[in-house]
């Protein structure tokens, strides 16, 4: 695993982790993002499960262990400008993968759990084109309950992952299901799980979903 702190990359304001393939020998990339409370390092044991050759894997690190500070469901400007920042986060990995000759989005999978999942998906759905996939880990997009929101353009068959639990003390199950609806609707492909009674975790049948989303990519 290599700390990219020094390394500079443009407009990037976060400390990276890297692990996996070199980036410029990468078939695919993953991009991961931590919950709230938690680091790079907790997040990236998820591609030491994995194990899949040809994969470089990044995970950002959040100052104060947290993208934003207020819970997901409150109005977008009580987040700011956090949000904004943390959004760019990923933005800047993107950006620093095309030009270290790494793999382009459409073949780069953006995952996260919990405030990291959130934040995963609030950019792609921001953010619309045709990524590796997308995987949310018990989470939904951000902002209020009714808040309209952008479909102009499309995430071109992006295979969305999607799994939570129907008792999760921090993701209401409505809120996964709206966010599956929504990224439908902009032309994501959706896998939702919800599984009985499994609390804030990861369970292996979501890790086996993410497992063949990654083979999946040639």
């Amino acid at each position: 695993m290599i700390d990219l702190r020094d390394e500079v990359v443009p407009g990037l304001k976060a400390a990276v982790l890297a692990a996996g393939s070199p980036l410029d020998k990468a078939r695919a990339a993953m991009v991961l993002m931590h919950g709230r409370g938690a680091t790079a390092d907790d997040i990236m044991g998820i591609a030491g499960l994995l194990e899949v050759p040809g994969f470089a894997y990044l995970a950002p690190q959040a100052a104060g262990n947290a993208w934003y500070p207020m819970p997901f469901t409150y109005p977008l400007e009580e987040n700011e400008p956090h949000l904004s920042q943390s959004l760019g986060v990923i933005e800047g990995i993107l950006a620093y993968l095309e030009e270290a000759g790494g793999p382009g989005a459409d073949r780069t999978i953006l995952l996260g759990f919990s405030q990291g999942a959130c934040l995963a998906l609030e950019y792609a759905a921001r953010n619309l084109r045709r990524y590796g996939g997308v995987v949310g880990l018990s989470g939904g997009l951000i902002g209020p309950d009714g808040l309209e929101r952008d479909a102009a353009g499309s995430l071109e068959g992006t295979p969305v992952f999607l799994g939570c639990s129907d008792v999760d003390p921090w993701i209401p199950a409505g809120r996964v299901q709206y966010t599956a609806d929504h990224m439908e609707q902009i032309g994501g492909e959706i896998d939702l799980r919800i599984y009985p009674g499994m609390g804030h975790t990861i369970v292996g049948d979501e890790l086996g979903a993410v497992r063949r989303m990654v083979e999946a990519i040639p």
